[in-house]
């Protein structure tokens, strides 16, 4: 049986949803004025931490910033104290756990997104990967001290570069595999379909089609791993990382990773340690080199992930 509607009825009903005003949602309202002053509070946190870090070391930053950055670290006088070997230190311990944490990490992930069964193996090997993200970064520093320093101290020479890449390349391991299998979920079914269509294999369809369709999104991911990597003092304690030392002179470069070094986070905490405001003084402007290192990691993952970035 066939419904007649009213046709004067559906006109007041249209005219009363036009003539409603949006303020008369309350609730939503009063949800947005929440989400506001969440987001308020946590970007007055972050601008007070900042300040106090900026005014801290303002002393440093403004009288001697150019010493600051170009002098070692030094026990006699916080004036003379400085954080250029840190700085090295950290973009060396960059690239050692870039090399080692990247490869095995997106290659994981393209294994439990385009190869293995949808089982309960692979489900449960994809449900672990997520629980180790969250395991505190000290545990870290005791596998690296018990692995990479000890274990495999004929690869990594002890307590080196390498041992602090490879720990911080463990405990970044699976941000980067559950970025990079996001990011590999992401791709439409339709694309893959296509390039089977015209008779690609598996490796042509996950290489040629998968893989670049999702690059920007793991290459923002791995990056924000690693600035997270960057701040963290305990793991590269813990593998012997030394305040003030770094394996420079007249080796090569590659030399150098396998020698005594030193990371922006330590310095910070051995700054920290030494009595006096002056050294206080020295933490603080040591906190703001790193904010600004990582913010300008941070910035060129946005900047790259707009670059590459595909729109479905």
């Amino acid at each position: 049986m066939a419904i007649v509607s009213n046709p004067a009825r559906l006109a007041e009903q249209h005219a009363a949803s036009l003539s409603r005003k949006p303020g008369s949602d309350i609730p939503g309202q009063v949800f947005k004025g929440v989400l506001i002053s969440v987001t308020g509070l946590a970007v007055a946190f972050l601008a007070v931490l900042v300040g106090v870090m900026v005014v801290d070391g303002w002393s440093v930053l403004s009288e001697r910033l150019g010493d600051f950055l170009s002098r070692g670290f030094s026990q006699r006088s916080a004036a003379e104290a400085g954080v250029w070997q840190g700085i090295i230190g950290t973009l060396q311990i960059a690239i050692a756990t870039t090399v080692f944490a990247v490869p095995i990490g997106v290659a994981t992930a393209i294994y439990l997104v385009e190869y293995a069964d949808n089982n309960r193996f692979s489900r449960l090997v994809e449900l672990n990967v997520r629980n180790l993200a969250g395991v505190p970064s000290i545990v870290y520093g005791l596998l690296g001290l018990a692995v990479f320093v000890k274990s495999l101290s004929g690869f990594t020479q002890g307590k080196t570069i390498f041992a602090g890449g490879m720990t911080l390349a463990a405990m970044v391991l699976p941000i980067v595999v559950i970025t990079s299998v996001e990011a590999l979920k992401a791709v439409p079914q339709g694309v893959r379909e296509a390039a089977y269509g015209v008779g690609a294999t598996k490796w042509e369809v996950v290489a040629r089609q998968v893989l670049p369709a999702s690059f920007s999104t793991i290459l923002t991911g791995t990056v924000l791993s690693l600035a997270r990597a960057l701040g963290e003092a305990a793991p590269l304690i813990l593998v012997g990382a030394a305040t003030g030392f770094i394996s420079f002179g007249d080796a090569n470069f590659l030399e150098t990773f396998t020698g005594p070094f030193t990371a922006l986070p330590v310095l910070i905490f051995n700054f920290a340690r030494q009595p006096g405001e002056d050294w206080s003084a020295n933490a603080a402007a040591a906190s703001v080199v790193i904010l600004v290192l990582i913010l300008m990691i941070n910035g060129t993952a946005i900047y790259l992930r707009n670059r590459f970035e595909k729109k479905w």
